[in-house]
């Protein structure tokens, strides 16, 4: 199993605002020095909650200080962009990482960004698979066109480094709609912390989205989870709280329907007990990252700079888990 890390680019007045998009860039450089697979960064807008709209421009600067690392956005959210717009970023961005490029895409979940859009969410399931099949078609080479009935075919100028595209995950909350991915030909990104009750149910949906993978396609499942490394796991879980909380304000939709039903887990205790937020020794984290791969995850995302924690404790939670998962045993 690899281990990335997944930043939601999460600000808090006070805490860490200031200089939050150079901490990304830097996560990626620790990330890379301590031999993680990937970084993968959140596309959200109008709220603290992700700071980070434009997750090429970000994702640009974080290739500029790194060379081997893998890098994407997880999600760029569909129904908010035309898709000849997305086609073209991230094929000028795949060219200008080597070839680097992961490109996890969803259809969005929280009702203010949509709002703020003027999208109606109730489309937004036809706008995202309208927009995949355009993408696929635009990196291919061939002839797209814009949704005006008036628009003239158009052919990318630049394409991506990798053939026939980069490598697609779909990030999905809702389970009925895991076999749709599979049927999509693309990779499964999870979040469970917001849906999920526990390891065993997470292993019956990879379950379901291999068995539903067609013959000659093996995609890959990625799962993001809260990680804390270190001696004080106490600042971890406050840090995890003050992440929560700022999910529900921005009115998360899943997590919010989850804690509607359970109020427990409104609460970093129930989290973590539930096995969504890894905070303890190296040792006794990387213990914990078994489960995940006996479940079947082929990539954990860990979500390390979350809810304000200090930028150098991040840093020393990367690098020690790192090493702990990489020492022989």
């Amino acid at each position: 199993m690899k281990l990335s890390a997944f930043t939601v680019v999460d600000a808090y007045p006070g805490v860490n605002e200031e200089g939050r998009l150079e901490n990304v860039v830097r996560l990626a450089e620790t990330a890379e020095e301590a031999g993680l697979a990937g970084l993968w960064i959140a596309e959200h807008h109008f709220h603290s909650g992700g700071i980070c709209p434009s997750p090429p421009v970000l994702l640009a600067a974080c290739g500029a200080r790194t060379r081997r690392l893998r890098l994407g956005p997880l999600v760029s959210v569909l129904p908010f962009h035309s898709p000849i717009e997305v086609a073209e970023q991230y094929a000028m961005l795949d060219r200008v990482l080597g070839g680097r490029l992961n490109l996890g895409l969803g259809s969005g979940y929280i009702p203010m960004e949509f709002e703020g859009f003027g999208i109606d969410p109730t489309t937004k399931r036809e706008r995202f698979d309208t927009a995949l099949a355009s993408i696929r078609c635009a990196f291919a080479g061939e002839e797209v066109r814009a949704s005006s009935a008036t628009a003239h075919p158009i052919r990318l100028n630049v394409r991506p480094v990798q053939f026939p595209h980069p490598p697609i995950w779909i990030a999905v909350q809702r389970r009925e709609a895991v076999p749709h991915v599979a049927r999509n030909l693309a990779s499964l990104a999870l979040i469970p912390y917001a849906t999920l009750s526990n390891l065993a149910e997470l292993g019956d949906e990879i379950r379901e989205y291999r068995a539903a993978c067609p013959s000659g396609f093996s995609g890959e499942v990625a799962v993001a989870v809260h990680v804390y490394a270190g001696p004080r796991p106490d600042r971890a879980r406050q840090a995890l709280q003050r992440y929560l909380d700022s999910r529900l304000a921005t009115q998360s939709a899943f997590y919010q329907e989850k804690v509607r039903r359970d109020p427990r887990h409104a609460s970093a205790s129930t989290i973590e007990g539930a096995g969504w937020a890894l905070f303890g020794t190296p040792s006794e984290v990387a213990r914990r990252l078994r489960g995940f791969e006996e479940s079947g995850v082929d990539e954990l995302l860990g979500i390390f700079d979350f809810g304000g924690l200090p930028f150098d404790e991040v840093d020393q939670s990367i690098r020690s888990l790192a090493r702990e998962v990489s020492a022989p045993h």
